[in-house]
């Protein structure tokens, strides 16, 4: 290896065991673009493909995202408008798989063991007294999920300032290894050990081993207060980023030619290590016939039905690789059931694939191709209203309520309206196209529902507003890097207004309410 080479991984600081493994990926970015073919070159029904796109266009499920690889080859790839190719989408638990391929290069590098005590890498802030089960958990355990606790410890922990601290302060009630839970704290803690042995928040530690291999430089992190990546959540990458990695995962930590992570790695993460109960009084093996929640968890991946594996993440996030398909789909959405979206994976995509190549199909790639490209989320019918030009320019004060919001105003021009909102310390303005979409920030309170407390980072927006009638005005927020949105509805009568917010998240689960008020007001005389 040059010695200039040499020195770089010195100055990454991870000493001798990481010597031999940079010979394995290239410092020079290399062309990480899949390549392009028609499906029935590739074995697959353009017609079965239209057949999946028409059966999410029927349901509930709302896609914002989708691409199809096999054998190598981007197939299908399309985008709901105001969603694009271009813009990072937020990958809620899906983060996991990429945590848990973090762990696997710092073991192959030899900076940590699997079977490592988790106590051993944070002396400094484990509790006065270490219970035998504290005492036996295990790196690996944190992987499998079978940390032994009875409940998630995220919603503790992103409470305090040092998460780990108060991770390891919670009690263990079961032999780690034996029970599995479902624990985003479980997968920081992941994060939080790769960073003590690195030197590198996770983010950094994989940016040459693994995104600048990909290609995958669009993304973001989230961290902790004490600068540590959340590891569990929190990370955005685009939808080719994510076909990308799931590719790099069917390939065997292969890309390009060269071995990037251990095959022997890559089977041990992705395979069988422990069952997810059945709940419910359900029967086990009868869940197994169904659900794709039920074929067994790795290290931070899901086994599937079909022999398939995924990493996903909450609202529909998906990476589902298909090795007996040689076949990879990536997937953004916002859903309340993400077994519904692999069943139409099941039901419409697997029986599309063959063996062999198909005759060409020229009429049914050629809809395909127009359909791909013709995605969008289905906008309201716009309509006019003589009540936009009484109440444009006016501001509306609102009655003392608990978001501390002042004042509301409307500026409605012939293709737009801007909405202001203002509180006590600034002013919130979102722009709203009438016929189309229009892009913005905002970083108004509220916007959209986010884990990490403190993130007040602005968040980009598509606003797009219609008159419902004369006098409902209806705009729908979409936050495109994330799967929300906001449905605004401000209701006039008069001089007086009623503003109504609406987060998708409570669009679409009864159990979670919006908590911002319905504003009331009148012009200000």
């Amino acid at each position: 290896m040059p010695l200039r080479r040499r020195t770089f991984i010195r100055q990454l600081g991870l000493g001798a065991a990481a010597l031999n493994l940079a010979s394995t990926f290239p410092l020079a970015v290399e062309a990480a673009s899949l390549k392009s073919s028609t499906p029935e070159a590739q074995g697959v029904s353009s017609a079965g493909i239209l057949a999946f796109l028409q059966a999410v266009a029927d349901s509930k499920h709302e896609f914002h995202g989708f691409m199809m690889v096999r054998r190598g080859a981007i197939i299908a790839e399309g985008w709901w408008r105001p969603y694009r190719p271009n813009a990072r989408h937020m990958l809620y638990s899906l983060s996991k798989s990429f945590t848990s391929s973090a762990v696997g290069f710092a073991v192959t590098e030899g900076l940590l063991k699997i079977d490592a005590p988790v106590t051993s890498f944070f002396p400094d802030d484990v509790p006065p007294t270490i219970s035998d089960n504290l005492a036996a958990l295990r790196v690996k355990d944190l992987l499998t999920m079978s940390v032994g606790r009875e409940k998630d410890s995220m919603g503790i922990i992103t409470k305090e300032e040092n998460w780990v601290k108060s991770f390891l302060s919670l009690p263990i009630e079961h032999q780690p290894g034996t029970v599995f839970l479902y624990n985003s704290g479980a997968t920081y803690m992941l994060s939080a050990i790769v960073q003590k042995v690195s030197g590198k928040r996770v983010k950094d530690y994989l940016a040459p081993r693994l995104f600048n291999p990909l290609q995958i430089y669009n993304l973001s992190w989230e961290t902790c207060p004490r600068g540590i990546n959340t590891g569990g959540w929190g990370l955005s990458v685009q939808t080719d980023s994510l076909a990308k990695f799931a590719q790099f995962y069917l390939q065997k930590g292969m890309w390009k030619g060269k071995q990037i992570l251990p095959q022997a790695w890559i089977h041990e993460a992705t395979t069988f290590k422990i069952q997810q109960p059945a709940t419910g009084g359900k029967d086990l093996e009868q869940l197994k016939q169904t659900s794709d929640w039920h074929q067994g968890y790795c290290y931070q991946f899901w086994r599937c039905r079909h022999n398939a594996f995924r990493g996903d993440g909450a609202f529909g996030q998906f990476a589902i690789v298909m090795p007996d398909q040689d076949a990879v789909i990536a997937i953004n959405s916002e859903t309340s059931d993400m077994q519904g979206i692999l069943n139409l994976v099941w039901d419409n995509l697997l029986p599309a694939m063959n063996d062999t190549p198909l005759p060409a199909d020229a009429a049914s790639h050629s809809k395909l191709k127009h359909t791909l490209a013709s995605l969008a989320l289905p906008p309201t019918a716009s309509q006019t209203s003589p009540t936009a030009a009484g109440i444009s320019g006016k501001v509306f004060q609102i009655d003392p309520n608990e978001s501390g919001v002042r004042a509301v105003r409307f500026d409605f021009s012939p293709a737009a309206c801007k909405f202001t909102l203002t509180d006590a310390d600034k002013e919130y303005p979102v722009q709203c196209g009438t016929t189309t979409w229009v892009d913005g920030e905002t970083n108004m309170p509220g916007t959209p529902p986010k884990i990490t407390v403190g993130d007040l980072r602005p968040v980009k927006v598509a606003a797009r507003g219609v008159w419902q009638d004369d006098n409902t005005w209806v705009m729908t927020w979409r936050y495109y890097e994330t799967p929300h949105h906001d449905k605004v509805t401000c209701r006039f009568d008069g001089n007086n207004v009623k503003v109504e917010f609406l987060n998708s998240v409570s669009e679409i689960s009864s159990s979670h309410k919006d908590s911002r008020p319905v504003l009331s007001g009148r012009i200000q005389s």
